[in-house]
């Protein structure tokens, strides 16, 4: 899934993910965790990276009951000036607590197509 890179990405993703969470057969309780965790890591994107905002999921595929959530961005943006890097301080920062809080593990690394794919593994159940 590529939401648009803008103010309205997170909403998309949201969007998406609900349905293929919801078709996969995931509990309510994880997919409010799954899409709270989707929705910081794209707004993360549209935020401080470059376009393009590629969201992978994987629900219990390799690794049973597991959902896993991959959002790539182009990197950092030299010179944020987006939407969101233009808000109040005091409404930045909280981010990393709320996705730290709902997984397992996570993390970032670059991929071999010059993306920073940000990751993060929860319970499916």
């Amino acid at each position: 899934m590529e939401p648009e890179h803008g103010p309205l990405a997170p909403a998309a993703a949201r969007r998406q993910a609900r349905r293929v969470l919801t078709a996969h057969g995931v509990g309510e309780d994880r997919i409010y965790d799954s899409l709270l965790v989707i929705s910081e890591l794209v707004t993360n994107a549209v935020t401080h990276a470059l376009p393009p905002v590629v969201l992978h999921l994987r629900i219990g595929e390799n690794d049973a009951g597991r959902i896993q959530v991959h959002v790539s961005d182009g990197g950092p943006q030299p010179d944020p000036t987006t939407w969101a890097a233009t808000r109040p301080e005091d409404e930045h920062g909280r981010g990393a607590t709320i996705i730290s809080a709902l997984v397992d593990n996570g993390g970032s690394h670059s991929t071999p197509e010059d993306l920073v794919d940000h990751w993060a593994d929860l319970a499916a159940a």
